[in-house]
């Protein structure tokens, strides 16, 4: 995939979500493309990208996943798990003056979309076209939830999409100015993949456990998730 497609594709993706949430009004009539994403992450994950690093450098590798799980812990500490599609605010979050808390939401998103976009240059792994499109199916739903999000909290449209359209260029940020800062920071691509590879960890499977209502999983979810699987078995 060319690099200005894959920066099309994540700007892209993020405004589709937007749009619909102004077609359906509703996030949760999207959550089998959210199942679908963690499905196809997970996949993709444990058959290509996992191997490949363990590869690179195995006697250390794993350390930087797990630190990628942790941060992605400390980030959804922020951003209330709007991740893996959680759209709930509480009542008080509400009032005029609790519109600070969308920030904290949309500040440790941003932060996540700009790390996990530094690997898609394709230093480092053989399968970053791959990476790219799991990133782009998960973007659509976490850009749904938030834009509603922001819209619960009382934005305006014109003000939710403008936060929208800043949160779309975060990824695309990562991918253009992520090798020049890791060429200064003389740190190897393979690591700061492994650090996006824990992140999606902790995404993908919270998405799959998280699927399940009365601790009973519905079908047509469990059918997106085993369609993402396939997907991602078929891609590869």
């Amino acid at each position: 995939m060319e690099f200005w497609m894959k920066i099309a594709g994540l700007i892209l993706s993020v405004l589709a979500g937007g749009i619909l949430v102004e077609i359906f009004k509703k996030a949760s009539r999207l959550k089998l493309l959210l199942s679908f994403s963690g499905g196809f992450l997970l996949t993709i994950i444990f058959t290509h990208i996992l191997p490949e690093s363990y590869v690179h450098d195995g006697k250390v590798i794993g350390y930087f996943i797990l630190a990628g799980f942790l941060l992605q812990l400390v980030l959804e500490y922020f951003s209330k798990g709007v991740e893996h599609g959680h759209t709930h605010l509480h009542s008080h979050e509400h009032d005029h003056e609790h519109r600070s808390f969308p920030l904290a939401i949309f500040i440790s998103l941003s932060i996540h979309a700009f790390i996990e976009a530094i690997p898609l240059d394709d230093h480092g792994h053989e399968h970053g076209q791959n990476l790219v499109l799991g990133i782009i199916l998960h973007k659509i739903p976490v850009a749904v939830a938030l834009l509603t999000i922001f819209r619960a909290a009382g934005y305006g449209r014109m003000q939710s999409w403008v936060y929208l359209i800043v949160f779309s260029l975060m990824a695309p940020l990562g991918l253009l100015i992520g090798e020049p800062l890791l060429q200064v920071m003389k740190i190897d691509p393979v690591y700061i993949l492994a650090i996006a590879v824990g992140m999606f960890l902790h995404i993908s499977t919270t998405i799959i456990f998280e699927s399940s209502e009365g601790h009973k999983l519905n079908f047509m979810k469990l059918l997106a998730i085993l369609f993402g699987f396939l997907a991602g078995m078929l891609i590869g």
